[in-house]
């Protein structure tokens, strides 16, 4: 038994990896024996009762592919500092090519792991200093990759809030205003796109004809909604 007592802490970080989180998530820089102690529940159940009572394990090991040497890439938690920086460039071309071949969700993953790689790089630097703003404008192109993906996934809200981080910080950021301008619509925020859209042309006006095409279209959802609205509430009061 004593050969697997901390198993329980090696497979939460396990099955954090599996669910795309931080493998070390709840756990605070201390020894794994004081981990033991501190914490009265990693979560599940089984997990729990084997850290009460352990026992000797068996493991069963299937293999579910082989790579060939050198096409390998590790997850970004894996990474060094200096590997997260190189990888980067790659994970966005790979991104761009999966966007390209229509595969929508696979590019939002590799925009979201290469977001993921200078978000922790950005945590080691001083909020506001030329390291820490230097990361943030490489990060903000793949946000806004990240947000066409989830754009067309109709994952609006997400978008919304993404979005106006970015604003929040570069208030002359076209593609977030023209981004979060089709969220809001999407959602029947109306004033709110419009007024987005309205920025978007009051930055770059040789966007007009981009721009006008969104707010036609947004104005025949709105009489095609008008129209449902009217033959839906004739029923009710007729009744």
């Amino acid at each position: 038994p004593q050969h697997v007592v901390l198993y329980p802490l090696v497979s939460k970080s396990l099955r954090n990896i599996a669910a795309g989180k931080d493998p070390l998530e709840g756990q605070r820089h201390c020894c794994s024996i004081a981990q033991l102690h501190e914490h009265y529940s990693l979560g599940y159940p089984d997990l729990d009762e084997l850290q009460k009572n352990p026992q000797p394990l068996i493991f069963d090991i299937e293999v579910l592919k082989v790579e060939a040497p050198g096409s390998y890439q590790q997850d970004p938690w894996a990474m060094t500092d200096e590997e997260k920086l190189q990888a980067v460039p790659l994970i966005h071309k790979e991104g761009n090519e999966l966007y390209r071949q229509g595969k929508v969700q696979e590019a939002s993953a590799k925009y979201y792991d290469a977001i993921a790689c200078l978000k922790n790089l950005q945590m080691k630097e001083q909020p506001g200093s030329p390291d820490w703003i230097e990361l943030d404008q490489k990060i903000t192109p793949l946000l806004l990759n990240y947000c066409q993906c989830k754009l067309q996934c109709e994952e609006y809200y997400e978008v919304l809030d993404h979005c106006s981080s970015i604003l929040n910080k570069y208030e002359d950021n076209v593609k977030a205003y023209f981004k979060r301008g089709k969220a809001h619509a999407a959602v029947w925020n109306v004033a709110e796109a419009q007024a987005d859209f309205a920025k978007v042309l009051a930055l770059d006006p040789s966007l007009r004809p981009v721009v006008s095409k969104e707010l036609r279209s947004l104005e025949a959802r709105l009489r095609e909604k008008d129209a449902e609205d009217k033959i839906r509430f004739k029923g009710i009061f007729s009744q």
